[in-house]
């Protein structure tokens, strides 16, 4: 996707304006064309067209929040960064938007605010982000890449796999592939990396051993378990070294 010349937001808010119409309500909003179309070539395709004279287009499948977010973006050029994990649904929706409306700038825009909220918060993408992405982007999106990744992370340096994850990896299988390719273009160092053919079969033997009597252990029922304990209703990963949000 070509990165369009940016361009200071003055020159870009002409008398021409249009209409566009949101979600079931048809929420009414009336932007700068000339602002709208440079930034994305999905609405220059409509308006700019030889064919298309129309100057309101609506977008019954929106939801007026994300819309909300995109236009204040569109306007400042700025995404409000996540407080709290739960800001993170909007800033999801909104960059289906960019996709789908191949807005580079605010593709960019959105993955950075929630690479940085993840960074700052130390924590990990809930298995439920990752589905919703999934579910609603293309194999070579930008979003996936970054979840992913950060999974690819949490799971490499983890205790064990989490239940939730043992059980999502097993039923989607273009996930688990995607976390081994992301693991795979590390070029980790041969050296780092345990080798079985070079070691005794014996802690093989013994490892499956252990596993088979830990099953067989009668289990102590509790709230919560693999380490997730309840924060204001949410699940949360508290493993040591993994920080993740089950939300």
């Amino acid at each position: 996707m070509a990165e369009e010349r940016e361009r200071p937001l003055h020159e870009l808010l002409s008398r021409d304006m249009v209409d566009i119409y949101v979600g079931s309500e048809t929420t009414h909003w009336i932007l700068h064309e000339k602002l709208l179309c440079h930034r994305s070539k999905f609405f220059r395709n409509i308006f700019y067209s030889k064919e298309s004279k129309n100057k309101a287009f609506g977008l019954p499948d929106e939801d007026d929040e994300p819309f909300r977010m995109f236009v204040g973006w569109l306007y400042s050029g700025a995404v409000k960064p996540p407080t709290e994990e739960k800001d993170l649904g909007l800033l999801f929706d909104l960059y289906l938007m960019g996709e789908k409306w191949e807005i580079r700038r605010l593709i960019i825009d959105v993955l950075d605010a929630v690479r940085r909220f993840y960074h700052d918060t130390n924590t990990f993408p809930g298995l439920r982000r990752v589905q919703y992405v999934y579910a609603n982007t293309e194999q070579d999106s930008p979003m996936r890449q970054l979840l992913v990744s950060s999974i690819a992370r949490m799971l490499t340096l983890g205790e064990g796999i989490p239940a939730h994850w043992d059980k999502a990896l097993r039923k989607n299988a273009q996930l688990a592939v995607d976390i081994i390719m992301c693991v795979q273009k590390w070029h980790l160092d041969g050296e780092q990396v345990p080798d079985a053919r070079d070691e005794s079969v014996v802690p093989i033997v013994e490892e499956t051993e252990k596993a088979k009597e830990v099953k067989e252990e009668p289990q102590e029922e509790s709230g919560n378990s693999n380490g997730i304990s309840s924060v204001n209703g949410e699940d949360h990963e508290t493993t040591n070294g993994v920080n993740g949000e089950e939300h």
